[in-house]
């Protein structure tokens, strides 16, 4: 089958599963096809699937059966987000949240000019005049040159080399208020390859907190194997990971308080990453 006749059917699937019906009415909604199409697709769900869907004439619902087993896989995260966004592609239209299912809050998302502007320069590989604020230096003015957009759990970066300082930094998304794709020849050292903390791996040995006293509530919070949650994490996001899930990493697993019930088992492994100040407990000495 198509992509857009399997995209149809994995809706279907998706319904039965965590909706518990589907309808020919709700097909055309999601999709904007015909009446006899959306017989189709439910007639080739059937064939596929026979015992997962009992059709209720008086409702004109498919609804799912006891015996109902997925045809496709759906991935939690994609399905947690699609729950709590409601329907909709995203794209070209508003959404309706869910009133069942709620992601967590987050900061505001970056202006979509912004985005377009940032990831434009990216596939051009060419540079990016704009005016950012920062912390530090209020409104600056600089030339950077993307290679990679990131949510760091808390917000969109784009990570760039920055001519103002001759490095590989970060740059929150929302602070950029004018950015315009130049057609600048990038030098040798400003290519992504360069940004040996972007691709330098590090690995994480994450176990709980030793203050826990049972541990496995922990364990199973993060999936942890014999009581560890092996991580591998670019360098430069290091920094961010620990900080967003309060990861103890000093020496003896001093810090204490009910924020920290992660502890990170190989503090050493941090000795060559970046952005450490983010780390909560760590000291270089």
């Amino acid at each position: 089958m198509n992509y857009a006749q399997r995209e149809r059917l994995a809706y279907i699937d998706f319904c039965l599963e965590y909706h518990g019906h589907i309808a020919r009415a709700d097909l055309i909604q999601r999709f904007k096809t015909g009446l006899a199409s959306c017989s189709r697709d439910l007639a080739l769900y059937k064939e596929i699937a026979p015992d997962n869907a009992e059709l209720k004439h008086e409702t004109k619902k498919y609804l799912r059966s006891s015996s109902f087993l997925p045809v496709f896989k759906h991935d939690p995260e994609s399905i947690l987000k699609a729950l709590s966004r409601g329907f909709g592609d995203g794209i070209s239209q508003s959404l309706e949240p869910s009133s069942i299912c709620f992601d967590a809050i987050r900061l505001i998302h970056p202006d979509s000019k912004m985005i377009g502007a940032i990831m434009r320069a990216i596939h051009r590989g060419t540079a990016l005049r704009c005016e950012y604020e920062s912390l530090s230096s209020g409104t600056t003015k600089r030339i950077i040159v993307p290679h990679a957009i990131v949510n760091n759990g808390h917000r969109w970066h784009v990570r760039a080399f920055d001519r103002k300082t001759s490095s590989f930094k970060d740059f929150v998304c929302t602070r950029f208020s004018k950015a315009e794709v130049i057609d600048n020849k990038i030098k040798p050292f400003e290519i992504p390859e360069e940004d040996l903390a972007w691709h330098n791996i590090v690995s994480l040995e994450v176990i709980p907190h030793p203050n826990i006293k049972h541990h496995k509530a922990i364990e199973m919070d993060y999936g942890m194997k014999k009581g560890v949650l092996a991580l591998e994490v670019r360098e430069a996001l290091v920094g961010y990971l620990l900080r967003q899930w309060n990861i103890d990493c000093s020496i003896n697993a001093t810090l204490t308080g009910p924020e920290y019930q992660l502890y990170l088992k190989n503090v050493d492994s941090l000795n060559i990453s970046e952005s450490l100040e983010l780390a909560p407990g760590y000291n270089s000495k």
